[in-house]
């Protein structure tokens, strides 16, 4: 890789993938907190698909 290439992608703002992935990362936390811990990848799926979160429309 180059410098100028290293720092042009240091400097660059984050990708609308990036953002989406940082948020549905957050909701996912939110609702396993919610649940107490006790929901799996299953429930928390289900939740954010009854809420339209996660998922291809």
């Amino acid at each position: 890789m180059s410098e100028s290439g290293y720092y042009a992608w240091l400097n660059r703002p984050p990708s609308a993938r990036s953002l989406r992935h940082a948020w549905l990362t957050e909701r996912i936390r939110a609702v396993h907190e919610a649940s107490r811990g006790t929901y799996g990848a299953l429930r928390v799926h289900a939740e954010l698909r009854l809420g339209r979160l996660a998922g291809r429309p």
